[in-house]
């Protein structure tokens, strides 16, 4: 008799690429369209995890066409999921406004009415950070850790 052996995560990643519009109603459309591809993939809507990913998708994108924005370019929103990590990359074409990053966080003061969003984005992912695009302009990546997302136990693991 041969021993029971563990189920095989499969290797395969899945990817949604999209560009939208450097404008809110484009940040809108880009939390919309990422949370229906993340219940297509089997992350459903009201998950802890689809519910984070849609608050880090509408800050990134939020924050790249208010400081990132180039008249006449757009922005571009990469979803990568694959068995452990939702990977989630916003770029725009402003290189040279680029965010402190994770390790150079600044803090809002008590009484202004803008300055947090970089903290929220701390606070909700595992990891992220801030690189260069090529050939010009940033990009902005947030990770989830699927695996330590206990309430998404309806989950399957392989997403």
């Amino acid at each position: 008799m041969r021993p029971a052996s563990a189920p095989r995560l499969p290797v395969t990643a899945r990817v949604f690429v999209q560009r939208f519009s450097s404008t809110p109603r484009g940040a809108r459309l880009a939390r919309h369209l990422a949370v229906h591809r993340l219940d297509a993939w089997g992350i459903p809507y009201g998950s802890a995890i689809s519910d984070t990913a849609a608050l880090l998708v509408a800050e990134l994108t939020a924050n790249a066409v208010t400081h990132g924005r180039v008249p006449g370019r757009d922005i571009e929103v990469l979803l990568r999921l694959d068995a452990y990590t939702l990977r989630i990359d916003v770029s725009d074409s402003r290189g040279e406004r680029r965010p402190a990053g994770p390790e150079g966080r600044v803090t809002a003061a008590p009484e202004a009415e803008h300055g947090r969003g970089l903290l929220l984005v701390d606070a909700l992912a595992d990891r992220w950070g801030v690189f260069d695009r090529v050939p010009v302009g940033k990009t902005v990546r947030a990770e989830l850790d699927r695996r330590f997302r206990g309430a998404d136990r309806n989950e399957s693991p392989v997403g």
